[in-house]
């Protein structure tokens, strides 16, 4: 048995999900329903919990707040989450689970059964959402990497573009290092704000403060820091262009 606990302030969601728990997940047992974020914490000392089904947005604590307030994560995590766009985004990106209310039985399911393949670092992921969560709300200028042994926390401003390696993204960064992450591109391009950065090719997101000119063409390229050329694909012009103009 998977012993698990539900974090949610609303009463009738706490209290759904636990029948759907009960009824599509015989070998998930709920310990305890917790109305709010402190009361949370207290279970989670007390009782140990292998699984935690945590509400993103509470009053006085949100879900991230609560995970801040431990210093090593010993059980995982399920985010429930209504419609908050950035934490959606961000824990994507951490390589986490979440559901959307209301709850999806083949998504919980499905879920539940990913709890088995332990992650070999949680800290470390939890510690890479947490500065990603931050990244979004706050405007802050630094995206967390996580990697197998660490978290990589990386300036954005010295990205100067991403190229898709298959399932992985090369950073390319102003000093002329270059960082392979194992994420794709497109989750680069959705955590990444718009305002910023440009999908300029089905294998190229472009920092635009290192756009440095743009030579007109079928679909043209672009001139970047370092007097590299960035080429710009005839689907993605128009995209350029409307970026630029925002500049």
């Amino acid at each position: 048995m998977i012993k698990a606990i539900i974090i949610d302030d609303e009463e009738d969601a706490r209290e759904g999900l636990k029948l759907t728990i009960e009824k599509s997940c015989p070998k998930v047992q709920i310990m305890a329903l917790c109305e709010t974020p402190e009361i949370g914490i207290e279970k989670i000392n007390a009782l140990r919990p292998e699984l935690v089904f945590l509400d993103v947005q509470m009053p006085r604590l949100s879900g991230f707040d609560l995970l801040e307030r431990f210093e090593t994560i010993n059980f995982e995590v399920i985010f429930t989450t209504a419609f908050d766009k950035y934490a959606i985004k961000a824990i994507k990106f951490s390589a986490l689970d979440y559901l959307l209310k209301p709850v999806d039985v083949d998504e919980l399911v499905e879920a539940v059964l990913k709890i088995k393949e332990k992650q070999k670092n949680k800290t470390a992921h939890f510690k890479s959402l947490l500065s990603n969560v931050k990244y979004n709300s706050e405007n802050q200028r630094r995206l967390a990497i996580p990697s197998e042994n660490e978290i990589i926390l990386q300036k954005t401003a010295d990205i100067v573009y991403c190229e898709a390696d298959g399932n992985y993204t090369i950073l390319h960064l102003a000093d002329d290092k270059k960082l392979t992450v194992a994420k794709t591109l497109k989750e680069f391009e959705n955590i990444l704000p718009e305002s910023d950065f440009c999908r300029i090719h089905h294998s190229t997101l472009v920092n635009l403060a290192h756009v440095t000119k743009y030579v007109k063409g079928e679909g043209g390229y672009v001139m970047v820091s370092g007097r590299r050329h960035l080429d710009v694909s005839r689907r993605k012009k128009d995209n350029l262009m409307q970026a630029l103009k925002k500049i």
